[in-house]
């Protein structure tokens, strides 16, 4: 079952990727707002969470990860990662290089052994504020699902206009300096067949990362609740397969 963050500051949980992990919801604590409306999302589909659409204020944010992070140092428990996601895009957030600066100030204050992360669907990097600030964290972490829009469209949903053309213009201008993380999936949705593992999709995406050069590709598969229930995961070896092919083109890449 699909569900929200009800909080600002949320877990720690154990994360695949990221090891203890501290989440910060910058989106409504009631409602979801994102610029994606991913058949895969945790959340749940946008339509399903109406509620009030507000972010949560910069002061808020900062007063309540002072708190915890001040809590789980005492208590000998600090986390590895402050990884910002939530209830939909964070770097949406109107203040959103704002709440990284206060939270590299706390970071470096209270844990400063904890790294930052923001989970991103890379549709706000086209603004300058929103790159200065995913390149001073340490794991920004950029998603591209597929290298063709129509996929795109399938799989994400993406509100608004977006292109991969655009997407992957933006990505390089940050120049490596960025980890690049796929969702690999496959099913039916809509009526439609969805499989970006085929050999199409594959080579056309390694086409682009190598592009992109990022300094690090993380690919990955189903592992919590979708909204959409026709999914499948992809087996740990297909994705290993899929790495191999990333590590040929001298960019480190890890399967969770």
């Amino acid at each position: 079952m699909t569900a929200l963050y009800h909080d600002i500051i949320f877990g720690p949980i154990h994360s695949r990727r990221l090891g203890l992990s501290l989440g910060v919801n910058l989106l409504p604590t009631t409602s979801k707002l994102c610029s994606f409306d991913c058949i895969y999302c945790e959340c749940g589909w946008n339509g399903d969470h109406p509620g009030q659409r507000r972010f949560n204020a910069r002061e808020d944010v900062r007063t309540m990860l002072e708190q915890t992070l001040s809590r789980m140092v005492e208590q000998g428990t600090p986390p590895d990662v402050i990884t910002f996601a939530g209830n939909g895009e964070p770097t949406m957030h109107p203040d959103f290089e704002g709440v990284i600066d206060d939270t590299i100030t706390l970071r470096d204050r209270i844990c400063p052994s904890a790294k930052i992360s923001v989970l991103s669907n890379a549709t706000q990097i086209g603004r300058e504020s929103v790159r200065r600030a995913l390149l001073k964290v340490d794991n920004n972490i950029l998603k591209l699902d597929s290298a063709f829009d129509e996929t795109v469209r399938l799989i994400n949903n993406p509100v608004g206009s977006y292109t991969v053309d655009e997407v992957v213009r933006n990505m390089k201008l940050f120049e490596g300096r960025m980890i690049l993380q796929t969702m690999f999936l496959r099913g039916e949705y809509a009526g439609r067949t969805i499989d970006n593992t085929t050999e199409r999709e594959v080579a056309a995406w390694l086409k682009l990362v190598e592009e992109i050069r990022p300094r690090q590709v993380m690919v990955y598969s189903l592992d919590r609740d979708t909204p959409c229930q026709t999914l499948q995961k992809v087996s740990r070896e297909e994705l290993q397969s899929i790495a191999v092919r990333v590590e040929a083109l001298g960019i480190p890449c890890s399967v969770a």
